[in-house]
């Protein structure tokens, strides 16, 4: 290999390997890979994968999800490429308050944020729980109108967006878009989740009628940037001894999820979510 001046150089092959691994999760949807997806892209052993993602990780481009092993894209990869977004600074600061969660409460909770018409879980401690029902959650797509965390954004969030949102839902042929196209429904529901000051399901999802969830909204100012939730059996909990044993807990993961993203924003903290702040 010859330099621009006409030197001669040998590859680093190290180098060259780091930045395949590199290139590779950036190419996976979300920006999120396993060893093993990264070893098949690279044809590199999987040994070799999984230490140049540890290295990576040390150098801040990643960050390894501690819920599924998988890895994901860092801030600092803002200088290389296109593919990290907002949503990881969520997942990053929401991961640590999520494993507060799951010793206080035990049930599973979810971190999602906004993709399109539905909802995204970006983190979860599903594969924690000793009282968890589904393990391979991270990257699944859930319904605005049938689930606690759609419900939480789509009321929190600033009016134009959501009026945007319910345009995409009702564009739709699927079930959710003849909920969306029921303008009375929906503005009922939206005033139910800002009355009681958190989205709930109480077994709505037709996919997961067993299933019961409470969400709140993570905050920054106006925006919405996505919702922390606590997943239930509803034959387990009711909705109103779910609130009572749930809430509180889920009140203060939210509250220091808000924080600690103005904290590392350098701004000041939002407002925090609170089931009683019915004007939100």
């Amino acid at each position: 290999m010859r330099s621009s001046s006409g030197a001669s150089y040998r590859n680093v092959n190290g180098l060259q390997r780091g930045l395949s691994v590199l290139v590779a999760v950036n190419r996976m949807p979300a920006g999120i890979a396993t060893a093993n997806d990264v070893a098949r892209a690279t044809q590199l052993h999987r040994t070799t994968a999984r230490r140049l993602l540890e290295t990576l990780t040390t150098q801040g481009y990643l960050r390894r999800s501690t819920s599924d092993d998988s890895y994901r894209l860092q801030i600092k990869v803002r200088e290389l490429s296109e593919g990290f977004t907002d949503d990881e600074w969520v997942s990053a600061v929401a991961a640590p308050e999520l494993g507060e969660l799951l010793r206080e409460v035990v049930w599973p909770s979810d971190l999602t944020t906004l993709d399109g018409d539905a909802m995204v879980i970006r983190e979860t401690t599903h594969r924690f729980s000793s009282l968890s029902f589904h393990r391979a959650m991270v990257g699944r797509r859930v319904p605005m109108l049938y689930t606690a965390c759609g419900r939480a954004y789509l009321a929190y969030c600033p009016e134009s967006e959501r009026e945007q949102l319910l345009r995409l839902l009702v564009s739709g042929d699927d079930e959710q878009a003849q909920f969306a196209r029921n303008a009375a429904l929906v503005e009922r529901l939206i005033a139910r989740v800002r009355s009681d000051g958190y989205g709930v399901n109480e077994g709505d999802w037709r996919a997961e009628p067993h299933i019961g969830a409470l969400a709140l909204p993570i905050r920054c100012g106006e925006q919405v940037l996505g919702c922390v939730s606590v997943v239930y059996l509803r034959r387990a909990l009711g909705t109103a001894a779910a609130v009572e044993r749930l809430m509180p807990a889920l009140r203060r993961s939210a509250q220091n999820i808000e924080r600690g993203l103005a904290m590392r924003a350098g701004a000041q903290p939002a407002p925090v979510t609170d089931v009683t702040d019915v004007n939100a």
